[in-house]
Parts: C-alpha cells; structure tokens; sequence
C-alpha cells in the first residue's frame, strides 16, 4: 500500500499543473448562465483523466416539481453541470463518496476596486487572485487533483467516487439538485467550500424576500398631509433589527462561535422615492432571512412575516394599509450532519495525519448545497475546503496557494481511507 508521504509527495510533483489548471478555471468567466466555459474545461480534464464523464444539462422542467426548487430567474435550460466517476475495481470493502463543487461565481462589482483584473488569475506572494478563485474553484480544483494523483499512483478504490461541478450554487442549488433528482448517489458527500480547512458540518439557511412598504406622495412642502413610506420602512426595519437579536439571544449551538452571527437577517437594498422633493408612496426593500440550524424554512419565514406585521399593526398608516412581503429566488434550508458520523471521523483523521494538527470543527453562517444532500437526498455531508469564505463575493479575492495545496493531500488520504482499496 502505497504510503501517506508517497501520496503528499506526488501532490507537490502535480503542483504546477494543478495551480495552472487553477488559473485557467478563474481566467474563463463563470457568472450565472455564462458558466459553459469554464464546464468545459472541467469535462476535458475529467475526460483526460480517463473518468467516466457526463454532461448533465438543468432543466427546470425536469426540477419543478421536487420540494427543494426554485426559480433562480436564469436560464431554464441552457446550463449544464458535469459529473466525473472514477468506478470501484476493487472488491474489497469500501464506501463511495461525491465529491462536490460549484462553478457559478458572482458579479465582481467595480473593476476599479481590483488591483488586478477579476478574471486575471494572477500569482503574488503566496496567493491566487480573481473572481471564483476562493468561492469555490480552488477547492474544486482540490478534489478533482486529488483523484487525478492516486490515479497516477495506481489507486483501485473499492467504492466509486464521483466528481460534481455544478452550475447555481449561488442563486439557490439548481445544479446538485439536478444530479440529486437525476439518480447520482453516494455513502456521503464533501463539498469542497472555503472552509480555511476547518470540518464545517452545520450550515444555516438563507431565504430571500421583498419587502414592499406602502406611502402616500405628495408634494414635500404638504408633507403632513402625506405618509412617507421611507418612515414607515425605517419603523418595519427596527422590527425586523430586533427580531434577529432576539433570534440569536434564545438559540445556542456548540460550533458557532459568535453567538450573535449564526443565521442573520440581512437588508441588502432599499429603493424608495422617485423626486427629491415629493414624499414617497413606496418603499421596495430585498433581503436575506436567515434559518437556523434545525428550524424549518416555514418557521423562518412566519417568524419575519409576524415581526413585520406586529409592527404594523401598531401603526394607525400601516394597519389599514399592511407591507407586503415576498419570498423569491435562493431559498436555502439549513443542514446538518452528525459529529460521530463515519465522514467525520474520517476526515477529521485524515486532517491529522497530514497537517499534524487536530481539525477544527465548526458551523458555518451560510446556506450552500449541503442541505440538498443532507435534508433531501438523505447523504451524510459535510464543507471541508481551501480558502476564507470572508474573501468570497469580496474585491481582490484570493486564495491561498499552500491551503489549495493541503486541501488536496487530505482529500486524497481521505479517499483511500473512505473507499478502501489498494495501490498496484
């Protein structure tokens, strides 16, 4: 059996054609529906590296009526994902497993912000630079090297392993729903998200909603004749501010370790008002609820719809005239898998044995894929990746080179002792 020093070994010889390959997925742009070059890329190596490849289109048809769809308001059938399977050849015990990340990146926001070009893949100090290079390409990336270096070293797995690069991770999961309802399965799951490689089995959830404030215009110099919808929102958003403290004073959970920060609410854009000088009938307000680990999507949106119309109602204006609120595009349930489980365990080990320092454990903010797996698909998963989830959607993303490095050689020690097998 070929050792844990040959497998790292054979990691820093692939080095340089794993931070190449790297660049090149961060160099082709892959913004919502714009994600087919970068898919390309992806099948060519798997292909190359001699995998079981398929092209796996989205198709919103063949989606709508699972539980966990939504509309995402892209195209409802031209994106496509791509699924790699390195069958078992070994018939001795093992377990199969998927390895899983997403290609869909978002807007880079102003050019002017990055010191180098978004989509540039630059090298400086120890770092890869652009857009995607950290959410979540490297980690991808990680997993796909990870494969390729046992298959150089004669790795026969006893259980298949699977590689998923899918498209919608960011705008609510249309991509490993797709291989989920298409029949793709394995004993468990690692989705390779910037985790700084830390063991991230808990995910909270994310749902995003309108929220849409009525006024009354008039002239400004009339002002109090009118009702000003900016006021009123001010009114529904010191509600709203409220709940989310009172949300996070009451839930406790041992892998958050900022008690106040594990499923926040969030207003992420307000528009109101069409002239300086006219009070505005209409404020139109779009944010993110969070959902706390265990709590059900409904009972994250009734917790926000009756903070908002308690307030309400104790506002002559808003009574007879109520917010509305919508929910639309990522709904995101929380997930969890357990801390004995066999793929924790596993990792955790496999962490050790290569960075000789135990594996930190911990819970993260964001809602992702994993619930996917966990909640609908029924397969134990977890995050475990290269890179800071605070670089992500951030100007002058970046990833760190040794992390990608690192990530790769525990993926691969953790696949042979997930799969079992042998080396020939």
């Amino acid at each position: 059996m070929t050792s844990i020093p040959d497998i790292s070994a054979a990691v820093e010889a692939a080095r340089e054609d794993l931070i190449s390959f790297l660049q090149k997925l961060v160099q082709a742009p892959s913004l919502p529906d714009h994600e087919q070059p970068a898919q390309d890329l992806v099948a060519q190596k798997l292909k190359q590296m001699e995998l079981e490849t398929e092209i796996v289109p989205s198709r919103f048809e063949d989606l709508k009526h699972h539980p966990a769809f939504g509309d995402d308001g892209f195209s409802p059938t031209g994106r496509i994902n791509v699924v790699g399977r390195l069958r078992r050849t070994h018939t001795g015990e093992g377990r199969s497993i998927i390895l899983n990340g997403h290609v869909d990146v978002v807007p880079p926001g102003d050019p002017a912000l990055w010191v180098d070009p978004p989509w540039s893949g630059v090298i400086r100090d120890g770092r890869l630079y652009g857009r995607g290079s950290c959410d979540m390409k490297a980690g991808l990336c990680a997993g796909i090297f990870a494969v390729e270096v046992l298959g150089r070293l004669g790795y026969r797995p006893a259980g298949d392993i699977l590689i998923e690069s899918v498209i919608g991770e960011e705008s609510g999961g249309i991509g490993t729903l797709t291989t989920i309802v298409k029949g793709y399965a394995a004993d468990a799951v690692v989705l390779l998200e910037p985790t700084r490689l830390e063991i991230c089995p808990v995910q909270s959830g994310a749902l995003t909603f309108r929220l849409t404030v009525p006024g009354r215009s008039i002239h400004a110099a009339m002002k109090p004749l009118g009702v000003s919808a900016i006021e009123k929102f001010v009114l529904l958003l010191n509600a709203i501010t409220t709940l989310n403290a009172e949300r996070h004073r009451t839930f406790k959970h041992p892998l958050y370790d900022d008690p106040n920060n594990i499923a926040p609410i969030s207003i992420g854009t307000v528009q109101g008002g069409e002239w300086h000088s006219t009070v505005p009938e209409e404020v139109i307000a779009e944010g993110r609820m969070g959902v706390l680990p265990g709590e059900s999507t409904q009972a994250a949106r009734e917790a926000l719809e009756g903070a908002v119309r308690h307030a309400a109602g104790s506002d002559p204006w808003l009574r007879e005239h109520p917010p509305r609120v919508e929910w639309f595009e990522g709904q995101f349930e929380s997930g969890e898998t357990p801390l004995d489980h066999p793929l924790i365990q596993e990792l955790q080990t496999a962490h050790q044995k290569i960075l000789a320092s135990p594996a930190t454990l911990r819970a993260v903010t964001y809602g992702s894929d994993m619930r996917l797996f966990t909640n609908h698909a029924k397969m134990a998963a977890t995050h475990y990746g290269p890179g800071d989830v605070s670089l992500a959607h951030a100007a002058n993303e970046f990833v760190p080179i040794e992390e990608v490095i690192a990530a790769t050689k525990v993926m691969a020690h953790m696949l042979t002792r997930w799969c079992g097998g042998e080396f020939i």
